[in-house]
């Protein structure tokens, strides 16, 4: 490992030379246009016209010489270190937005950042990809000097993502690094190695980050939007060039769509697991249009570990799989078993999203932010201080089975034996008219245990204790109602980080203390039943019961 790490910072050195001869052979600009696809927010790049910028929560002054600033959070940095804002200035259009992106570019192009952070190859890809696919914009009508420094640095950085490849850490980022050695490839047709360099690497990293039924294997929504959002920009410059696409690229754009157009829901947003936030319903439209041009939508997903259940107008998005794998996993969530649940274009429950700044993100990590149970105030998988998965369950199974237009699904997970004792075990129901929603919590161990089922419910939703042993919720013009029994049920603060900043909303709990042992009341036929713990000899059953059934209401004039 040390030998391999000497020759990588050779490699490093070298491509980051300066160019011997001034750069005669550079061409005076790129020979082929690479187009940013992707529209700008025009109310961020406004305000980064008057000198701030904010990216990933963070709010702080920018402006030439300011690329070193102490005071910059890492995700703040990694955003100001990629360029991508440029788009933001460039939908405002102005005059004022192209000489700010103009006097941006060229003080970094004479003072460049000295973060490590800089040298990242997926902040390198992304950068050089920011400077193509905004070139017109912003240096085409330049001078010749600064046009002639920008290519210079353009080949400086294509040849060092050349010289960090393969990356030492995967993901998505790897995919951002090779679009940009691509674009520089396209730029510059002339230095034919970056081409047989991205070639090179392109295949193994797609084939070890995308799965047999199209999941990206980091498990999270939004990793899959930005991991089809790469590969869509790299087949926009292929078919620019007209070159052959990559077999890999080609074949993981055509599984990958089934699955992004999956983990949407009726207002076109994503759900929000493994740290997803809901991302512009119009975003999400043209990066589909742009990977593919069929509609097909994935329902079963085995290697990805997610089912999607509709019933009608009613959509069922639930999580069946253990956590991504290590090298992968910074992002996951311990939350196995959660559901979404959503009506029309209306969200009734879901999870509750990824946390942007790091006091969020790590408590949105754990179990009890997200729609399922909770055994003992702990999560069903452990994180250490690095952020990675220490602990996750080792055994999730699934049963499906579908009837008449109506699903049942039976699950489980081990992630709470070994710091409980117990065994998790939820069975969902969802009727053909997409009306009716049954869940069953059990847990089965050698005791009690405390346990909540929280069921998170969108901002949007209000809840009503209607004083008969029922919740209200009243969505719109959607009404339902929420009853349970095997527990205390109770409406609860909770918070929905799905949007760009964190909104109270509330929760549905049902809380069984062990210490008491309740018996509920009847409910409605066959929605609600007694339950109470018990079991085979040795073993101990805990079960929770609860329903959210649809209801109209009549308006008498």
């Amino acid at each position: 490992m040390p030998l391999k790490r000497l020759a990588r910072g050779a490699r490093l050195s070298f491509a980051r030379m300066p160019l011997l001869g001034g750069g005669r052979r550079l061409p005076v600009a790129p020979v082929h246009n690479v187009r940013d696809l992707w529209p700008g927010d025009p109310a961020a790049g406004a305000q980064l016209a008057r000198g701030s910028l904010t990216w990933a929560g963070y709010t702080h002054p920018v402006g030439p010489g300011q690329w070193n600033s102490p005071d910059f959070e890492p995700a703040f940095r990694e955003g100001l270190l990629s360029f991508r804002w440029l788009r933001d200035l460039r939908a405002v259009g102005t005059d004022a937005a192209r000489l700010k992106a103009r006097a941006l570019v060229d003080d970094w192009l004479h003072h460049p950042a000295q973060d490590p952070l800089a040298l990242e190859c997926g902040v390198i890809g992304a950068r050089v990809a920011a400077w193509l696919g905004h070139y017109d914009f912003f240096a085409a009508s330049a001078s010749d000097s600064f046009r002639q420094r920008l290519m210079a640095r353009i080949l400086v950085e294509g040849r060092t993502i050349a010289a960090l490849m393969p990356p030492e850490r995967h993901g998505w980022q790897s995919l951002t690094a090779l679009k940009g050695l691509l674009a520089v490839a396209v730029a510059m047709p002339e230095y034919t190695g970056f081409l047989t360099r991205y070639r090179r690497y392109i295949d193994n990293e797609v084939e070890s980050q995308i799965l047999p039924d199209g999941w990206h294997i980091e498990r999270s929504p939004e990793v899959q939007l930005r991991a089809v959002r790469e590969l869509a920009e790299m087949r926009a410059m292929m078919q620019a060039v007209q070159h052959a696409l990559p077999h890999s690229v080609a074949i993981a754009l055509d599984k990958m769509s089934p699955v992004l157009r999956a983990m949407r829901h009726g207002d076109g947003g994503l759900a929000l697991f493994n740290g997803s936030h809901e991302r512009s319903a119009t975003l999400i439209e043209m990066v589909l249009s742009q990977a593919t041009r069929t509609r097909v939508v994935a329902h079963s997903m085995p290697d990805g570990g997610f089912m999607r259940m509709q019933a009608m107008r009613s959509l069922l998005l639930v999580d069946v799989g253990i956590p991504a794998p290590p090298e992968y996993d910074r992002n996951a969530h311990a939350g196995t078993l959660s559901f979404e649940f959503s009506c029309a274009r209306q969200r009734l429950i879901v999870n509750c999203g990824g946390g942007v700044l790091p006091a969020w993100k790590e408590a949105l990590r754990q179990t009890a932010a997200h729609s399922v149970v909770v055994v003992e105030d702990m999560s069903s998988s452990e994180f250490g201080p690095d952020g990675t998965v220490r602990r996750r369950p080792a055994h999730v199974d699934v049963d499906h089975a579908v009837a008449e237009g109506a699903h049942w699904l039976n699950l489980s997970h081990d992630g709470y034996h070994p710091s409980a004792g117990v065994t998790y075990y939820r069975r969902l129901y969802l009727g053909g008219d997409g009306e009716v929603l049954r869940g069953e919590e059990m847990l089965e161990g050698e005791r009690e245990v405390a346990f909540v089922l929280r069921l998170h419910l969108h901002p949007s939703v209000t809840a009503v204790d209607a004083q008969d042993g029922s919740i209200l919720l009243e969505a719109g013009e959607q009404h339902w109602r929420f009853r349970a029994a095997g527990g205390d049920v109770a409406i609860e603060d909770s918070v929905y980080s799905g949007g760009q900043v964190p909104q109270p909303t509330v929760q549905l709990v049902v809380r069984v203390d062990p210490a008491v042992r309740r018996q509920a009341g009847e409910g409605d036929g066959d929605d609600i039943r007694i339950t109470q713990a018990d079991g085979p000899p040795g073993r101990v059953r805990q079960v929770v019961r609860w329903a959210l059934r649809r209801e109209k209401l009549l308006l008498l004039a």
